[in-house]
């Protein structure tokens, strides 16, 4: 069965462009598409797609609102598409708070280019929320969480602009082909059974750790949250998170999670110290590297762009296992494709300790499971675990 799509918003162009990349490939069915929030939301309760994609700008009803009404009413995979700004990633944060599961970027050079790098993104991202299993009982997972005392949130409301009035709605049904050519989503290991414990109970803070890396993408900032939130300011190890993301959301999403844990987190620079109760997160477009000469410092470089993922967890996995060796906590969580599990094989041959996120937990089950599927997970555990044993270490 195809996965059914739902097209959300207030341009003609981009419905048609969506519509026109989709409706490429067997795997999707263009089944609707809408020109304001409050025609998403009747449409979806209508038509019941798998996956919607919302614009966030629209007349009527805003993408965040009708994101909520959506979550709250008819549970469904939300794909936002924002613009590739500091505002576009304020209110992109607040999309993820509202329970949308992922966002593209809305950048149109990107997507009047006669290559098909966005369309192999676009088609790919729905395939795989459509594909999912957490989209339709998922309620919103990236839950707003108090802020320190004295701290002001940098993100703002947002409410739709431009004229009220409705527009037509379009459904609209099609057979679909396509190849896969972007490289940059596709499995690039081969995965190999291995027994694992696949329960919680067995697992434990390693007791030599020195330093917990995070790896993530899809669905990763909800994650994130729910473990960063829970540790205690005097939480005793350094952490070093790796979340795909744009520079521009790194460090709004940086500085929002500073605003909502007790530890301190941080947008990484170079020189950076690793120490106990700060994350530091890894700039979009760049790697992180350790300093050898000096372990507690890292080095952030200009991401190549020959390379697929910046920041790319395998890079920061791999660096941590030259430096830190067996010491190290290693992380990964929800997203798609396979980066990290390169950098696993290298911690594990350190001898170093990595948990993977449990297929129900996950918003896309793609990067816990190919560390799982080689072998390299020595536990496999739900999110709350995950977080609850963080915690443990932090005693």
């Amino acid at each position: 069965m195809p996965v059914k799509v739902l097209i959300v918003d207030d341009s003609g162009f981009f419905r048609q462009r969506i519509n026109d990349f989709l409706s490429n490939d067997k795997r999707l069915e263009v089944i609707g598409t809408a020109s304001n929030g409050r025609e998403a939301v009747e449409l979806t309760k209508q038509l019941k797609p798998d996956v919607v994609t919302m614009d966030v700008e629209m007349p009527l009803l805003n993408g965040i609102d009708a994101v909520r009404i959506i979550m709250r009413d008819n549970p469904t995979n939300v794909l936002m598409l924002s613009s590739l700004t500091h505002e576009g990633a304020q209110v992109t944060l607040q999309a993820l708070e509202a329970g949308a599961a992922d966002y593209l970027t809305k950048d149109i050079r990107s997507w009047i280019n006669k290559s098909n790098a966005m369309q192999n993104t676009l088609v790919e991202r729905v395939v795989a929320l459509g594909q999912s299993r957490g989209g339709r009982r998922r309620s919103p997972a990236f839950i707003a969480k108090p802020l320190k005392a004295g701290a002001t949130s940098s993100i703002h409301s947002f409410s739709g602009s431009g004229p009220t009035h409705s527009k037509r709605v379009e459904p609209k049904s099609s057979v679909l082909s396509s190849s896969r050519t972007n490289t940059d989503l596709k499995t690039s290991i081969q995965t190999r059974s291995s027994p694992v414990r696949k329960t919680s109970h067995a697992a434990s803070f390693p007791a030599n750790c020195k330093l917990v890396v995070i790896g993530s993408s899809t669905g990763g900032p909800a994650a994130l949250q729910t473990i960063l939130t829970a540790l205690p300011a005097s939480f005793p190890h350094p952490i070093l998170l790796v979340q795909h993301m744009p520079k521009t959301f790194t460090s709004v999403f940086a500085s929002r999670l500073n605003q909502q844990c007790n530890i301190e987190v941080k947008e990484a620079e170079d020189g950076d110290r690793l120490k106990a109760g700060r994350a530091l997160l890894v700039p979009g477009g760049h790697q992180v590297m350790i300093d050898s000469r000096q372990p507690d410092r890292i080095k952030i470089l200009p991401g190549d762009e020959r390379l697929t993922y910046r920041p790319s967890v395998d890079i920061a996995y791999a660096a941590a296992a030259k430096t830190y060796g067996n010491k190290v906590l290693a992380v990964i969580l929800t997203g798609m494709g396979a980066d990290g599990a390169e950098g696993a094989r290298l911690l594990k041959q350190a001898g170093a300790v990595m948990w993977a996120q449990n297929e129900a937990s996950c918003t896309i089950y793609g990067m816990p499971q190919a560390v799982v599927k080689a072998g390299l997970a020595d536990d496999i555990l739900d999110l709350n675990d995950i977080s609850r044993l963080l915690m443990s270490g932090g005693k």
